[in-house]
């Protein structure tokens, strides 16, 4: 079975932006029917914040990097605070090494206060993807802070972004299926 994994960038709980990837996560499991997680960096921030090297990771953390090196599809988001993704999110993916999401799938996703914040997922997001050798799909999602109600996606035009990235995702996964895929 394949892999879905979501990553919250936001470091505070409630989370819009840990609702959105929930929302893409959700869906991305049903059209391809996988095995979906998160990983919020809020519920992990403290021992991330601690951790300074790639070769001295906390078991905790540890498994946190095994369950996204294992997905198939990744979903990649934060929420954006003076023009970038959060602190805690680089230093999550600046621990990683560089090889071990070559070739996999995955989504970029935001949210903002304002429609200024979207160019994020394209000069940024995507940068950091390309950096690990992730193919990204062309459709990058963006939602603002008015398109929630109490932490829930309530816009249809996010919600249809949202089924064009999936079906752009499902697309190439299935041009170099995992081997979850292919049976």
């Amino acid at each position: 079975m394949a892999k879905i994994i979501g990553v919250s960038g936001s470091i505070s709980a409630p989370s819009r932006t840990k609702a959105l990837v929930e929302e893409i996560v959700s869906r991305a499991a049903h059209k391809v029917h996988a095995g979906a997680e998160i990983i919020d960096i809020a519920q992990i921030a403290p021992v991330l914040g601690a951790t300074l090297s790639y070769n001295q990771f906390p078991d905790s953390l540890r498994l946190v990097y095994e369950k996204l090196q294992q997905a198939d599809l990744i979903v990649i988001a934060s929420p954006v605070y003076k023009a970038s993704y959060t602190g805690m999110l680089k230093h999550f993916f600046d621990l990683m090494d560089p090889k071990v999401l070559v070739g996999k799938v995955a989504i970029l996703a935001a949210t903002g206060g304002s429609d200024q914040h979207a160019s994020v997922l394209d000069y940024q997001l995507r940068t950091l993807a390309s950096f690990f050798g992730l193919y990204t799909v062309p459709t990058a999602i963006y939602a603002k802070d008015t398109e929630f109600d109490k932490y829930e996606l309530i816009s249809d035009a996010v919600k249809q972004r949202i089924d064009v990235a999936i079906d752009q995702a499902h697309f190439l996964l299935s041009q170099n299926p995992p081997q979850a895929l292919v049976a």
